[in-house]
């Protein structure tokens, strides 16, 4: 009985309209509502009046359908009626049209609708813009936090504080004017006191970080941890949960980003980042009647968001575009395209105005690359991509194993513990090793980052010497020195540890990202194979591999490139990402020429990693948490029928069905409480199944509830119509109630042997919760979204009571 449900797959919109767009029979009636109400009420009450009280019962019900346009609400974790919130959309915009050419006042209020979308995206840009320029100063600030500070201004990070420093040998990880604990505890001779001293610090500045993340979280907006990504992917298909883009959520996600990042967890801010400019994005859209009140064109707001939430992330607009449209919207039309790219070019002009890293960039780690690169370096580049598909089936497969584990375990009830273990574990290992120990986004530069002839990093450390002449100084290039020996196995094991790290940290009750956590992983990973692809180079220039691009003792491998490449890989291997995610490392670079290295290495990336399993690190926690989402990359290949998932089944109670002119208002009273199904068909008999069309649940009890308060002679015993004539007098027994308005007279339906393929494909493009089923316009049955999924469940021999939800 429950899987055939409506409930589970409903939810009650605006009544009139029919749920493939279908209008009443008089638009002008509708969009005159307002004013035809009170003259028609107030002659139809009247003492001796002739009109019939049957006309009146229909104007009372017109008021209600009026308040339903203007609002049309949806319940807590139910699906929006796409079709009927567009047809609304369009019946508003035809009023506001045929109205503007009233008065001058009314024009003005058509232009202000016609540019609201646009001035709404601009407000998300500008604000999206802002909150990333906070986050990121923050989390800077608060990560170097751990390590020491900045006596003469305490408000400065590492970095801001070193730029007065007149120190002549001042590298980027120290200089004068930075003091750690130890120093500023009065110990500046350097032993195993102060870096023990400096050690415990650490760790406690993580674990405080981490205490009032979850704290925060767990109090006050418990919506606020994770990603954000797979919830915003299925918001976005139509599903709604209140809060999950709600002011508190928007501020404790803001702040505890940065206190989840500073704690050093492998986790990064960029993923929250598309949820705090989606929460952005809701919040605006509010100021829009036009979008606030339709949950289908709020939508559209939303998808322009999240472009400017990887907009702000990564610097790369257009990247945030394709984004939206790749990975996280579902419904996306063209002008949803422009409003995108808008906002998230504001975004960036705003954040590059912030300037939060004070290098005129949008991000840390950007680099740009003068080398170009050599056919024989492909090898490597593909090898890289196998890497990344290899790690992004290995990290999926056991992320959402310790997920499961803590979801079906008792660890779930005591997620503030969790988080706090899995601190004092990272900062515990993290700190003996530099590249562990520095933040994830400072790594990445690190590893990105081309040596030059004054780096005097441990990844630079080469036995190479420079020419004199300083207009034509080479970058060094000769045999790998101590430094760069010590910075590989560093690096080695800083892999193993950020990729273990990460399974157990993403998922937690706190914000945690997977962009950074993934890129760094790649980029360690191609760093120590371009580090040895060089060396191969330099020792082997005579290898016909390296023959002509290398001859001479010309430079001619950059491990950064490799970095860079491997970083690309390992994203998308875990999350499957392919055309987006080029293009937001060629943003990063700003070099055309590298788009080839980058393309192979992410195409070899995904065709590994599909070779292991198809779904994505962000469809596949969807899956994990029960979301009704409907991937419209996934293709369906069985050949079952429609016949084979609708309800009834052999052996289930028949389908509860409402007679078109043979109920009166307490048997359908009786039928509301004793059934809790969300709609039902309305048929002209139960003997002949003939379907006349379909009522939602919400609007018979609000008709029903609304006639018994405002109608005078309607009582229990009054014969309910759902049809435009009443047969016999209307003198005889209690007077009727007509609620033909508010019956969907062209539900979208189907014949007993449709292809599953097509309607999968109808729920998909339509965005239908249901679908009736019918044989020779008998009806049979009813398919939900739930039942589609369920069914995909059983035939991928999955649990299909894994779908929880509408």
């Amino acid at each position: 009985m429950e899987s055939k449900k409506l409930l589970e797959a409903d939810m009650s919109t605006p009544k009139y309209e029919s749920m493939n767009g279908g209008l009443p029979d008089d638009d002008d009636e509708l969009l005159d509502i307002a004013t035809e109400i009170a003259t028609e009420t107030a002659s139809t009450t009247s003492a001796g009046s002739n009109q019939p009280v049957l006309e009146s019962s229909t104007n009372i019900l017109d008021s209600s359908e009026e308040t339903m346009l203007e609002f049309g609400q949806y319940d807590d974790f139910h699906t929006i009626d796409w079709v009927r919130d567009i047809s609304r959309d369009r019946l508003r915009h035809k009023q506001i049209s045929r109205k503007s050419k009233e008065s001058c006042w009314d024009l003005i209020k058509g232009t202000h609708d016609a540019w609201s979308g646009w001035l709404c995206v601009l407000f998300v840009g500008m604000a999206a813009g802002l909150f990333a320029g906070i986050v990121d100063i923050g989390a800077s600030w608060m990560s170097d936090l751990k390590e020491g500070i900045c006596p003469e201004a305490f408000w400065l990070n590492k970095e801001q504080c070193c730029w007065g420093s007149n120190d002549t040998t001042f590298d980027d990880r120290s200089c004068s004017q930075w003091l750690t604990w130890s120093q500023l505890f009065g110990i500046h001779t350097e032993n195993a006191g102060t870096y023990i001293l400096d050690y415990i610090i650490y760790v406690l500045w993580a674990l405080s970080f981490s205490m009032i993340a979850v704290f925060l979280v767990r109090t006050l907006a418990p919506y606020a941890c994770g990603s954000g990504i797979p919830e915003i992917k299925t918001i976005l298909s139509g599903f709604i949960i209140r809060g999950y883009l709600g002011k508190w959520t928007l501020i404790i996600k803001s702040v505890c980003m940065m206190l989840a990042v500073s704690a050093g967890l492998s986790l990064g801010k960029e993923g929250p980042l598309v949820h705090v400019a989606c929460c952005i994005g809701n919040f605006f859209s509010y100021l829009f009647p036009k979008y606030g009140r339709n949950e289908a064109k709020k939508r559209e707001i939303l998808s322009a968001a999240s472009a400017a939430g990887v907009s702000v992330a990564f610097g790369a607009p257009i990247g945030g575009v394709l984004f939206s449209l790749e990975e996280v919207s579902y419904y996306f039309p063209l002008k949803t395209m422009w409003r995108s790219f808008f906002c998230a070019l504001v975004a960036a002009f705003i954040l590059r105005s912030i300037n939060p890293f004070g290098n005129s960039h949008l991000v840390k780690f950007y680099v740009e690359y003068n080398t170009p690169w050599f056919f024989f370096e492909l090898l490597p580049f593909i090898l890289l991509g196998v890497f990344g598909g290899l790690y992004g089936a290995f990290f999926n497969k056991f992320n959402l194993k310790w997920c499961r584990f803590r979801k079906k375990s008792r660890m779930g009830l005591f997620p503030i513990a969790e988080v706090m273990i899995v601190t004092f574990v990272t900062a515990l290992l993290a700190f003996p090793n530099p590249y562990t120990r520095e933040n994830t986004s400072v790594l990445i530069q690190r590893l990105f980052k081309d040596c030059g002839p004054v780096d005097d990093s441990d990844l630079c450390d080469y036995n190479a010497t420079y020419a004199p002449n300083l207009n034509n100084r080479r970058n060094p290039y000769g045999e790998a020195g101590t430094g760069v020996q010590n910075a590989m196995w560093q690096l080695f094991l800083a892999l193993i540890l950020k990729g273990i790290l990460t399974i157990f940290t993403f998922g937690m009750k706190v914000p945690a990202g997977l962009f950074i956590p993934s890129m760094a992983v790649g980029a360690i990973a191609g760093r120590l194979i371009g580090t040895g692809v060089e060396q191969l180079a330099y020792n082997f220039p005579d290898w016909i591999l390296f023959d002509e691009a290398c001859a001479g003792g010309q430079r001619c491998v950059t491990p950064g490139l490799y970095a860079m490449v491997g970083a690309a890989a390992a994203l998308g291997g875990v999350t499957r990402m392919t055309v987006s995610l080029v293009v937001i490392m060629f943003e990063l670079t700003g070099g055309l020429q590298y788009i080839i290295p980058i393309m192979a290495a992410v195409m070899t990336s995904k065709w590994v990693g599909d070779a292991f399993g198809k779904e994505g690190i962000y469809d596949a926690h969807i899956h994990l948490n029960g979301y009704p989402f409907l991937d419209a990359k996934e293709e369906f290949k069985h050949t079952t029928i429609a016949a084979d998932i609708m309800r009834p089944r052999r052996g289930d109670p028949p389908l509860v069905v409402i007679e078109q002119d043979n109920m009166t208002v307490e048997e359908l009273e009786t039928l509301l409480q004793e059934e809790d199904y969300n709609g039902f068909p309305v048929v002209v008999s139960k003997e002949t199944q003939l379907l006349v069309g379909f009522v939602l649940r919400r609007d018979l009890s609000h008709a029903l509830d609304e006639a018994r308060k405002a109608q005078d002679g309607v009582v229990s015993n009054s014969r309910v119509y759902f049809t435009t004539h009443v047969p016999g007098p209307l003198d005889v027994g209690p007077k009727p109630l007509k609620l033909k308005k508010m019956l969907d007279q062209s539900p979208f339906t189907i014949t007993d042997q449709t292809p599953m393929e097509v309607v999968i494909d109808m729920f998909r493009k339509l965005g239908l919760r249901q679908c009736l089923v019918t044989h020779k316009g008998r009806l049979l049955g009813i398919i939900t979204k739930k039942d589609i999924l369920r069914h995909i469940a059983t035939l991928a021999n999955q649990d299909p009571d894994s779908i929880q939800f509408l």
